[in-house]
């Protein structure tokens, strides 16, 4: 093995920053959660007990995923006084990840063994 070069440092180090915005991508929708509870919300508005019933979190998980989401601005929550209901939908910014999910879904559909949309 060849040592390493200030070069190749500097080339590194390129391919890290260009690579800086996929990564911050995935590190904001990436969790196995996160990404369920948006699937969820492409249809539309749910409330917090749908949602529950949906994806399968517990209360606990599903309330830490939310708040993430929407500290993120990919959720927003809409709070009813009569009756006390709790809304979540997706933002224009959650939104916008739409086709991002249908691509990842084709891609997965033709690349990956065993997943059936």
């Amino acid at each position: 093995m060849s040592p390493t070069t200030v070069a190749d440092e500097q080339t590194v180090e390129e391919q890290n920053a260009a690579a800086c915005p996929v990564v911050e991508a995935v590190e904001t929708i990436g969790s196995e959660w996160r990404l369920v509870v948006l699937h969820e919300l492409v249809d539309g508005e749910q409330r917090f007990n749908e949602l529950k019933r949906s994806t399968g979190a517990s209360s606990r998980t599903l309330s830490r995923v939310l708040d993430d989401l929407e500290e993120a601005e990919l959720v927003d929550r809409r709070v009813e006084e009569k009756p006390i209901a709790t809304y979540y939908s997706l933002t224009e910014r959650g939104q916008a990840l739409c086709p991002v999910f249908d691509e990842l879904e084709a891609w997965a559909d033709e690349w990956i063994d065993g997943v059936e949309a």
